[in-house]
């Protein structure tokens, strides 16, 4: 059987990208690989073969991704310009090193821009195909829970939910989801040198509004303000109100064989935690 390596598996992505693989295949098929292995015991304790695998230790990779013909790149956390573009190419050329054929990369949506947040996962995605590696690239759509999460919090304390969108939508994606559709892009057929758009149902901030206070069971006002008063949100707000983040596409879908989970439903999983 294929042997499928996913790094970063104390993380979200990984972890749940994992935990999926184990209802695909044998847990003899799957190496996770920790920066720290000790936090990697549960999986352990599950059958799967958890190695030491740093980043920043190129090192520990060769061990690493000893006997592993399928890899799972997540892209690293370190947002400092130029790191985690080499931590990538570290990944990299040990793959090519210890005889992978395939890398799926978890990139982000408009990493062929080569601009802003997304330029990092342009020039991985370079990397990976210049290596002559067969590839997935897997352009995440950005978090649902990191602009649900606030609102949700905003909603609780202070009754509103603002936003300087414009009312205009947004395609993220839940992570479970984009974690599922990670481990059907490791398992399945027709993946080889394929790029996925991986967007998400398209939803608003004044439908977010109307959700939280259903949920919540209280009034819930949407008000709409400047970039400023936004705060995080604001730096995205121009992109926005331009409409770049209001495509929408089929990937995600495909990957996962169901649709992929609507405003309402993502509401609940934040609840339900």
């Amino acid at each position: 059987m294929t042997k499928i390596a996913v790094t970063g598996v104390t993380g979200n992505l990984g972890r749940i990208a994992v935990d999926d693989l184990l209802g695909r295949v044998s847990p003899a098929d799957v190496v996770a690989l920790a920066r720290t292995p000790e936090k990697a015991a549960p999986l352990a304790a599950r059958g799967v073969e958890v190695r030491h695998g740093d980043y920043d230790r190129p090192d520990t990779l060769d061990g690493a991704l000893a006997g592993v013909e399928v890899l799972l790149l997540v892209s690293g956390p370190d947002l400092t310009p130029g790191v985690r573009v080499a931590q990538h190419e570290a990944v990299i050329e040990r793959a090519v090193r210890a005889g992978v054929r395939r890398i799926v990369y978890t990139s982000g949506l408009g990493a062929d821009s080569g601009q802003g947040f997304a330029a990092d996962h342009g020039l991985t995605e370079k990397a990976i195909a210049a290596s002559g590696l067969s590839h997935t690239f897997l352009r995440n759509a950005l978090y649902s829970e990191a602009f649900l999460g606030a609102a949700l919090a905003e909603a609780r304390q202070k009754g509103t939910v603002t936003s300087s969108t414009g009312g205009r939508p947004l395609n993220t994606a839940r992570l479970r989801d984009l974690a599922l559709a990670a481990s059907a892009a490791l398992t399945g057929t027709g993946h080889e040198n394929a790029t996925y758009e991986l967007r998400g149902p398209l939803w608003t901030y004044p439908r977010l509004a109307e959700a939280l206070a259903a949920a919540l069971g209280v009034p819930v006002e949407y008000r709409e303000v400047d970039d400023a008063e936004a705060g995080w949100l604001g730096s995205l707000g121009p992109a926005v109100r331009a409409g770049a983040f209001a495509e929408t596409g089929p990937d995600l879908e495909r990957l996962l064989g169901r649709p992929a989970t609507d405003l309402a439903g993502t509401v609940e999983a934040l609840l339900a935690r």
